[in-house]
């Protein structure tokens, strides 16, 4: 129970010491005022910043929280933004959790009552927006398991800011139990330990946090073989200062190193493969897993009671705790134990929806339609100018994506690969006849294995890829990349995926440049 509670009063602290610092030097980043003939509008990231602006004209005041060259999966916002999001009459997110979440909680808890929120993923389908499915391969040797939480629990009047709490509170075994993650800098974030004893009170310690309808992947270590029996016990935390909903708990097996059929558990559905996780359905109160034995996606996941399964983790799952301090907690170095790895290094919590929906113009003309109907809905009187400014806006949209569709096809069909540095271009790739050919990571925050650098070159070789990709602001977590096509003797050329920097300031240079930059370095 020792590592939750320090480790959030620790990041309090920091935060609360980077805030003030920014606050000293970010003078220069625009703000709302608090009071204004003009609309006050909020979004999270530029790029819908220069959207809303493009509509919104000189009948709006429009500001973002996640600055130019800033990364929306892992921003903090400051008070500065806080303030800027009090002032606001409309806010605009993208979520399909796509920001840190501590973004969107800033957004939904200081937003004043009355204000405008809008979600443009979600709801851009309205506006014939096309979805894309998150599809993960299960392409280790055992079972990934993480946590997930299913449902968005609004009977219980959650929403996107609420928290989904889990509690490991009982453990059964011949030793000790481990749930912890990985981060990009090799740092560790232990949420369950059971060398001290597990939480009482589902509150603080032995708990991981995830939002509605999201899930973690997370690494398991085992000290002994046998069977361990884990008690979960889930609640929702609806505000941050209110208190923990209950909503039920389950008991899970697992067999250590030993034969899953001597687990206790008459009939019990074996996870050995694919990817798994405990899971909280917070719409009915259940905790189950979800299962996905073939890397199919949300179509092929099956449900269980925790009650019908045995986890495996099998005699090859036998390892050495590496060196570090930051694995101190599982041991001496060199220390065998049992260990599910986690499938991705780094935090990466996502939801079933490939977030990055604007890499399809078409898309972008969706959310500029849903963004002018909002605008006129929060302010009718400037109806023809934010129709005026849609349309002409929507002309010139319309235009780029004819110019991407035209340049990309320009490039000879058999060198159409795509190597990136994280996984944001599937929209690019489904509606312009590209094939992504691999990414260094799923998440910009992802830390790549040896097993991604190898599976990365050997894509580069057997497809005889000409160039890789680079987003700019990605550059200083990119060496993997950059060294893998040195290695190979191919290009490494810029494309943009969550932001703007550079000569990129708004989103048809963005979408125009990268069309242009995939003809240079693919087209010969």
């Amino acid at each position: 129970m020792r590592t939750a509670g320090r480790r959030a009063r620790v990041r309090r602290a920091a935060v609360l010491a980077v805030v003030v610092t920014l606050l000293a030097g970010c003078a220069g980043k625009p703000v709302l005022r608090a009071h204004s003939d003009r609309l006050r509008v909020v979004t999270t990231t530029g790029l819908l910043r220069d959207l809303v602006r493009q509509v919104g004209g000189d009948r709006a005041d429009v500001v973002s929280l996640v600055p130019d060259g800033g990364d929306p999966h892992t921003y903090e916002p400051t008070l500065r933004d806080a303030r800027n999001v009090v002032y606001a009459d409309v806010a605009f997110s993208n979520y399909a959790l796509l920001e840190e979440h501590n973004v969107i909680k800033t957004l939904d808890a200081d937003l004043r009552p009355g204000a405008t929120s809008v979600s443009l993923a979600e709801e851009s389908v309205k506006y014939a927006a096309e979805l894309i499915p998150l599809v993960e391969h299960a392409n280790l040797d055992t079972v990934w398991l993480g946590l997930r939480v299913r449902g968005d629990g609004a009977g219980l009047g959650a929403t996107r800011a609420s928290d989904v709490l889990v509690t490991a509170t009982a453990l059964s075994g011949p030793g000790r139990l481990y749930a912890y993650l990985t981060g990009t800098f090799g740092d560790t974030d232990v949420y369950f330990d059971s060398s001290d004893g597990l939480s009482s009170d589902g509150l603080r310690d032995d708990t991981a946090t995830l939002p509605a309808d999201a899930h973690t992947h997370l690494s398991w270590a085992f000290t002994r073989p046998g069977v361990y029996r884990l008690t979960l016990q889930a609640s929702l935390r609806v505000a941050d200062t209110g208190p923990a909903v209950p909503l039920g708990e389950a008991t899970y097996t697992f067999a250590v190193g030993v034969n899953p059929a001597g687990a206790g558990v008459p009939g019990a559905t074996v996870l050995d493969a694919g990817h798994a996780d405990l899971t909280v359905d917070v719409d009915t109160g259940r905790l189950g897993v979800l299962h996905d034995p073939t890397g199919g996606g949300e179509q092929a996941q099956r449900w269980y009671t925790a009650d019908q399964v045995v986890v495996d983790v099998p005699g090859k799952a036998l390892a050495e705790v590496p060196p570090g301090p930051q694995f101190r907690f599982l041991g001496r170095p060199g220390t065998p134990v049992y260990q599910l790895p986690q499938a991705v290094l780094g935090k990466h919590v996502h939801g079933e929806i490939d977030p990055h929906l604007w890499q399809n113009v078409r898309n972008g003309i969706a959310y500029v339609k849903l963004i002018r109907d909002t605008l006129i809905g929060r302010d009718p009187a400037g109806a023809p100018a934010y129709r005026a400014n849609a349309e002409r806006y929507l002309a010139e949209l319309q235009a780029t994506d004819d110019y991407v569709r035209r340049t990309i096809a320009a490039i000879p069909k058999a060198n159409r690969y795509l190597v990136t540095t994280h996984d944001a271009f599937g929209y690019l790739a489904a509606a312009y006849g590209v094939t992504v050919a691999g990414f260094v990571t799923p998440n910009p925050s992802a830390e790549p294995s040896l097993a991604d650098r190898r599976k990365l070159t050997e894509t580069i070789r057997q497809l005889r890829v000409r160039a890789v990709f680079l987003e700019p602001n990605l550059r200083a977590r990119s060496s993997t990349l950059t060294q893998v096509a040195a290695e190979q003797g191919v290009r490494v050329c810029p494309i943009y995926g969550d932001t703007f920097a550079g000569p990129v300031r708004t989103y048809v240079q963005m979408m125009r440049f990268n069309a242009d930059s995939l003809l240079t370095c693919l087209g010969s």
